[in-house]
């Protein structure tokens, strides 16, 4: 089952001879479960991409498809709440908030959702992660690769239709970073997490079950499906 798709996705900057093809077609299809990592280098249109694909951002023209929503369809309010609720965020700035303990962070989207709390799919999450014992730590206690834990049982905790990784791993030393993504791709497998990563580093990219590549804004290697 496709949980996220784009088609003839394009978002360009500027007009005439400085027009800039940020993305320039592209068509994707992610399964259900699926570890995807999207490999490009700097300017190639990979974090414009995932912006897209978060509706962070509204593209030029073309369609994104999240969990049977035409995102784009939808207004401004309405596309904030569905974000919050169907997709989650891992980004290589940790985003944790100084004044919350590591458990307040992890639940704090939920929360501003108005929902309550599915207490036991939280503590699964934080025992998955090796957590357990840092809930009432403050951010600035944490090691990076600690506080890249708490953003990712974060974006895992309101249950997402997919999770989006912007070069998570970018702050880490690389062994930090191979726990990481190691402990990332076990917990999406074990939530039923679909999880899209966006890395320039070849070594991660290859922890995901399908790579594909992208430079000047299309698709080049892989298959998008």
């Amino acid at each position: 089952m496709q949980i996220l798709e784009t088609h003839d996705l394009k978002k360009y900057y500027g007009t005439g001879d400085t027009q800039v093809r940020a993305l320039d077609g592209v068509n994707l299809a992610v399964e259900q479960g699926e570890f995807l990592s999207i490999v490009g280098t700097s300017g190639s249109g990979k974090s414009t991409l995932l912006h897209m694909l978060g509706g962070l951002d509204r593209p030029t023209s073309g369609t994104v498809t999240v969990d049977g929503t035409d995102i784009f369809r939808l207004k401004d309010d309405a596309l904030t709440i569905f974000r919050r609720r169907k997709i989650g965020f891992v980004f290589q700035a940790y985003n944790l908030v100084p004044v919350l303990n590591v458990y307040e962070n992890i639940v704090l989207p939920i929360q501003l959702d108005g929902n309550p709390v599915d207490v036991d799919y939280v503590n699964q999450i934080v025992e998955a992660l090796g957590l357990s014992g840092k809930l009432n730590a403050l951010p600035g206690q944490l090691s990076g690769g600690q506080q890249q834990r708490v953003a990712i049982a974060r974006a895992l905790a309101t249950k997402p239709a997919i999770v989006l990784a912007d070069e998570p791993t970018g702050n880490l030393d690389s062994r930090t970073s191979q726990d990481v993504l190691s402990l990332m791709k076990t917990t999406g497998a074990r939530f039923g997490q679909t999880i899209v990563m966006i890395t320039h580093n070849e070594e991660i990219a290859q922890l995901a079950d399908r790579i594909i590549r992208i430079e000047d804004g299309r698709i080049c290697g892989g298959e998008g499906r």
